[in-house]
């Protein structure tokens, strides 16, 4: 299946080009789902998939409905302890969502849509309408941060002493966890890896929407940097609401100067890896369909990438070097869990592309067998390959748009040959 996700600065009208981009699919064949947040003029607005056309289907995610049937089930599951603690129960009727249940609700929805629980046949293509691109970005490094503190707080492996709870229960004088609650960590772990899955999926890219003009350009190249740290591959570039050119009007004439100048500066920095689409402005807020296929224009712009991008070295997230071997050398390995080379004789180059990253913006830290990133304000985690484990950090340098991290190997660690 392959998945669009659609951002954009805030009001740049991501959400119409989400439904554009999906009516763009549905009219070349293929069995299409919009998954938003937000009302689409011309759409249903069901909270489970309605039919739009012959091949397109669209849901909208409640985000209230979803955080109050999250929080009974836990209160279901609490409620031998909320007896003890002579707590009362809350009615589904007196619950308001908190702050980031919108967030979890849109997650909740995707791995929905990816693995057939709203269809029996499946769907070729999943458009995924997001928030704006700063909030996207941390709703799709939710899934691994949440799986890391669940294995650090819950670690699996100490289930193996259940047998021993009540036991260490005395000794200690304080309760253990009780089975239950490794059971929900497991299966929300579960949860979280197949959302995970997607997100990392090669058939899986993410499409920005914005309207050209100096903020929009301020915020694509701030966010620029955090979207190559989170490893998302950008298909397309929409500029959106591009205005006619050539106007007699001096003022018209002015903004339409404007946005050529920005689209002028998109063309060169996002050439190579997500080449600008122009959408023209209607000249009003599109109201159905028939304005979105307008939108797209007789060569149907926003369906260019539909069928995706072929996987290559150009879209792995990370990769490591030999010293001395050249990018791409046959012995690099990606981050997508190939085998590490064996160690050289003398150092490992963890690399890892951030266009737009200055110097003074980036922290790098080794803790134990991962990397702590920081640049500007994003920030990941980054597990290492079994081979830089065993190796220790000598130095890194940011250098081209490309962030290189010297290993040594460790003779401790590393088996002697010969």
């Amino acid at each position: 299946m392959r998945t669009v996700l659609v951002t954009g600065p805030g009001g740049a009208g991501r959400t119409t080009v989400a439904a554009a981009t999906a009516l763009a699919g549905s009219r070349r064949g293929a069995r299409t789902l919009l998954i938003s947040a937000d009302v689409i003029p011309g759409f249903p607005s069901a909270t489970e998939p309605a039919q739009v056309t012959g091949t397109l289907w669209s849901v909208r995610t409640d985000s209230a409905e979803h955080f109050r049937g999250e929080l009974l089930a836990l209160q279901d599951q609490l409620s031998a302890v909320l007896g003890l603690l002579g707590g009362n129960r809350l009615d589904g009727e007196e619950l308001t969502e908190l702050p980031g249940s919108d967030q979890l609700a849109l997650l909740h929805s995707l791995r929905r849509a990816a693995h057939g629980d709203w269809s029996r046949d499946g769907y070729d293509l999943l458009v995924v309408d997001l928030p704006p691109l700063r909030e996207a970005l941390a709703v799709l490094a939710l899934p691994e941060q949440l799986r890391r503190y669940l294995r650090r707080l819950l670690p699996q492996e100490r289930q193996a002493a259940r047998a021993l709870r009540p036991m260490l229960a005395q000794l200690a004088g304080v309760p253990m966890p009780a089975q239950w609650l490794y059971e929900a960590a497991a299966r929300r772990d579960a949860e979280l890896a197949q959302v995970q899955a997607i997100v990392e999926d090669r058939a899986t890219t993410l499409r920005i929407v914005a309207e050209p003009g100096p903020a929009a350009e301020d915020a694509l190249r701030a966010a620029r940097t955090g979207l190559a740290l989170q490893g998302l591959r950008v298909d397309a570039l929409v500029a959106n609401r591009v205005l006619p050119r050539h106007s007699p009007d001096p003022w018209f004439a002015a903004l339409a100067a404007q946005q050529d100048k920005c689209l002028d500066h998109w063309r060169e920095e996002w050439a190579a890896e997500a080449p600008p689409v122009e959408v023209p402005h209607l000249g009003r807020d599109p109201q159905g369909p028939d304005d979105l296929i307008a939108l797209t224009g007789a060569d149907d712009a926003l369906g260019l990438s539909v069928e995706g991008r072929a996987p290559g070295r150009a879209e792995d997230p990370w990769w490591i070097e030999e010293s001395g071997a050249p990018e791409g050398a046959a012995g690099a390995a990606g981050g997508d869990g190939s085998e590490a080379p064996h160690a050289p004789d003398g150092i490992l180059i963890w690399c890892l592309r951030l266009p737009g990253a200055v110097k003074k913006d980036l922290q790098l830290v080794r803790r134990g067998s991962e990397l702590l990133l920081t640049v500007g304000p994003f920030h990941r985690i980054v597990p290492l390959e079994s081979a830089l484990r065993r190796c220790t950090v000598s130095g890194a340098a940011l250098t081209d748009g490309v962030l290189r991290v010297r290993f040594t190997p460790d003779p401790d660690l590393w088996p002697r040959t010969g």
